[in-house]
């Protein structure tokens, strides 16, 4: 799967705070397929959407 990563949230979040699922709800409700992955090399949360066949 080929995709392209919208934003970045660190891993490290405080307890009850989950930025990266929040901004990716937010893209949904814009009409983008977003979704959260972990990324283990950098800890970090990305959101990304499926890479369209333009790019």
């Amino acid at each position: 799967m080929s995709a392209k990563v919208l934003e970045r949230f660190p891993a490290g979040s405080p307890r009850g705070s989950w930025p990266a699922e929040e901004y990716a709800a937010e893209r949904r409700a814009a009409g983008e397929p977003a979704t959260v992955v972990m990324d283990i090399n950098s800890d970090a949360f990305l959101v990304v959407v499926p890479r369209s066949d333009e790019e």
